[in-house]
């Protein structure tokens, strides 16, 4: 069992956050504090290091309770602003998935359309306070007479809206090009043929899952930011890996872990859930995101001051190979270069293209670093770890 000099509790962290005592910084300060006074020394004086991302998550969407009629209803089919939800749950239970598009959106008429509507702008518009068109339907029981629902409705309006997330915060992912002589419409966004571009979206050394390689101190019962409010993680998302190859510090090389988050949507703010149209692919939704990591010791503290430079993923090709479910890397490139807005692939230079936002990744570090810093944020310990 490995012995650490430093060794702090959760208890004795969230004891000092209560009093208004602990020492918070960003997971771009901790590179700094580290290289000047080494991990040991950081670990004594740093009680938690704050993560950010900002981006695209498809995976993600909203249970929502739409309210009872009279007379009651079962609802079998629901639609909000015209984007279906899954109705086949309960009574007026539904689930509202971000990549779900209109009825009438282009994509389903196979015209890969300049602006897609879907789920993701249904769940901005409820959290901007927007009015949304709410319809059900229903075939009819002897208990659930009424067969239809229509109401305008606001978020105030609906009674239940938990946002739930099954594959939220990728530990790291892939850089997108393109090698056809094509262009391709992709989740990644529009890739100019011939390597015209190469677009990527993890915000690097600030990503919270690149900051805990290991995920050592993230499981079930982990408080985060999440959409504006306090979230937590519930379970290891969907294609979560954690048998990859790993670089510096266990950096993962490749896309590895990834988290199951849930949070209240009435709590949540338009500015960290924003809805998103990719033309030709269709809709999504950014995420705001954040964890705080709690500095047990330090080994964990070394682990969140990973760079930009020491951060490296693969670059794909989405033109022939991702589609044919091909996994050959055409080079490795380190976050450092994708934000210098160029990399040499294949003696080529490529301007880079983030699709994650550094600017909103930031500030969501920030914002966790003073809420924890004024007692309103606590940190929740993990029951179970993945």
């Amino acid at each position: 069992m490995t012995e650490f000099k430093v060794n702090k509790t959760y208890a004795q962290i969230n004891e000092k956050i209560r009093a208004g005592k602990a020492v918070v910084v960003t997971a771009e300060e901790i590179i700094d504090i580290v290289k000047e006074n080494g991990a040991i020394e950081a670990a004594q004086n740093v009680d938690v290091v704050t993560t950010g991302t900002f981006a695209p998550m498809c995976s993600s969407g909203a249970f929502i309770n739409i309210g009872q009629s009279k007379p009651l209803v079962r609802t079998t089919k629901t639609w909000f602003n015209n984007v279906p939800a899954y109705s086949g749950v309960a009574a007026v239970d539904c689930f509202i998935g971000a990549t779900q598009t209109s009825d009438d959106d282009p994509l389903n008429r196979i015209y890969p359309g300049e602006f897609n509507y879907g789920g993701g702008h249904v769940i901005h518009d409820l959290v901007a306070g927007k009015k949304i068109e709410l319809r059900a339907e229903s075939y009819g029981t002897d208990c659930y007479p009424n067969r239809r629902i229509e109401r305008i409705v606001t978020l105030k309006d609906i009674p239940y809206a938990t946002m739930c997330n099954p594959r939220n915060a990728y530990q790291n992912y892939n850089c997108a090009i393109n090698r056809s002589d094509k262009i391709k419409y992709t989740y990644m966004g529009t890739l100019k043929p011939q390597m015209g571009n190469a677009n990527y979206s993890t915000s690097g050394a600030l990503s919270p899952l690149l900051n805990d390689p290991y995920l050592k101190t993230i499981g079930l019962g982990t408080r985060i930011f999440l959409g504006g409010a306090q979230g937590y993680v519930t379970w290891s998302g969907t294609q979560h890996k954690r048998d990859v190859k790993r670089g510096l510090n266990g950096v993962p090389l490749t896309p590895a872990a990834t988290l199951f988050v849930m949070g209240n949507l009435k709590e949540m703010s338009q500015e960290w859930l924003v809805g998103q149209s990719f033309r030709g692919y269709g809709c999504s939704l950014s995420v705001g995101l954040g964890i705080p990591i709690p500095i047990l010791n330090e080994e964990i503290v070394t682990y969140t001051s990973v760079s930009d430079e020491d951060i490296f993923t693969q670059v794909i090709d989405y033109g022939y190979d991702y589609p044919n479910a091909a996994s050959k890397s055409y080079g490795q490139v380190s976050y450092a270069e994708l934000k210098s807005g160029l990399i040499m692939i294949q003696g080529k230079e490529i301007p880079t293209v983030p699709l994650s936002s550094m600017v909103k990744a930031r500030k969501i570090a920030t914002l966790l670093k003073e809420s924890i810093k004024n007692g309103n944020f606590i940190l929740g310990e993990p029951q179970h770890f993945f």
